[in-house]
C-alpha cells in the first residue's frame, strides 16, 4: 500500500484548503492513476485512513465516490478494489465517446467565446511531470470541449467516463507513447473551436478518439 498522502500531488491542490474527504479522495485517485495502487488491489479502510492520518469515514466517502466514477468496484464480499480495466469495458468506454463526444464538442463550438480555461488545460499536460497529472489535465481538456453543449444530461454522461478515461489512457501511454501525437491533435481541436467551427471540430474530435482506439485497440488484438 502506498503513502496515499504523498500521493495527493501539490499541483492538483486548489487554492482553498481541501476537505479530508476531498485530500482522501485526490491522493486514492492519483495513486491509481499512477500505478501506485494496482488494478484488483484490495483498498482496506483502515489502512487507508491509517496512511492519511484520517478515520475510516472520509476514506469510506472517497471510496464510494471512486466507485461512482469507475475508478473502483465495490462488493459487499470483497469490500473495494481497483478497478481493472479490461480491454472489453475499455472499448465500450470509448465507444460511448466516439457517439457522444464529437457532438457535444460541435455544439459548445459555436456557443461559447472563451476557451482560456481549455488552453490552461493543454499548458498543464504539457508541463506534467507523470502520465497521472497529463491524463487529468488532458480529461480537463475535453471537459471543456463539451461542457458548453446545451445538454446537461449529455454532460453528465460523459463525466461520468472521464476517470475511466484517464484511467485507460495512462495505461495506454506505458505501452504505446502517443501522448505528443495528441497533444498536437488537441491544439487542431481548440483551433477550431476557437474559430467556431463546430463541422471542423467535429470532424477532428471524431479523428482524434478514433485514432487513439485504433493504436491501442486494434481489432486483430485479442
Amino acid at each position: 500500500m502506498p503513502d496515499v498522502t504523498n500521493s495527493f500531488s501539490a499541483g492538483s491542490r486548489p487554492s482553498m484548503p481541501p476537505s479530508r474527504t476531498e485530500a482522501v479522495l485526490e491522493a486514492i485517485k492519483h495513486a491509481i492513476l499512477t500505478g501506485e495502487l494496482k488494478a484488483g488491489q484490495a483498498l482496506v479502510e483502515t489502512e487507508l485512513a491509517e496512511w492519511h492520518g484520517v478515520s475510516k469515514t472520509p476514506v469510506r466517502e472517497a471510496l464510494k465516490t471512486l466507485a461512482g466514477s469507475g475508478l473502483v468496484v465495490m462488493s459487499p464480499y470483497k469490500g473495494a478494489v481497483v478497478r481493472q480495466m479490461d480491454r472489453a469495458h475499455a472499448r465500450c468506454i470509448y465507444d460511448m465517446r466516439l457517439l457522444l463526444e464529437p457532438a457535444a464538442a460541435g455544439r459548445t463550438a459555436t456557443s461559447r467565446g472563451d476557451w482560456a480555461a481549455a488552453r490552461r488545460a493543454l499548458e498543464a499536460a504539457d508541463q506534467a511531470v507523470d502520465a497521472a497529472e497529463r491524463s487529468l489535465a488532458n480529461r480537463a481538456f475535453h471537459r471543456e470541449l463539451y461542457l458548453g453543449c446545451g445538454n446537461p444530461l449529455l454532460v453528465r454522461t460523459l463525466d461520468d467516463l472521464r476517470d475511466q478515461t484517464a484511467l485507460v489512457s495512462a495505461a495506454a501511454w506505458v505501452r504505446r507513447p502517443s501522448w505528443e501525437r495528441e497533444a498536437a491533435e488537441h491544439q487542431a481541436i481548440l483551433a477550431a473551436a476557437e474559430r467556431g467551427d463546430d463541422d471542423e471540430v467535429r470532424g477532428l474530435m471524431r479523428g482524434h478518439i478514433s485514432s487513439f482506439v485504433a493504436r491501442n485497440f486494434p481489432e486483430d488484438e485479442g
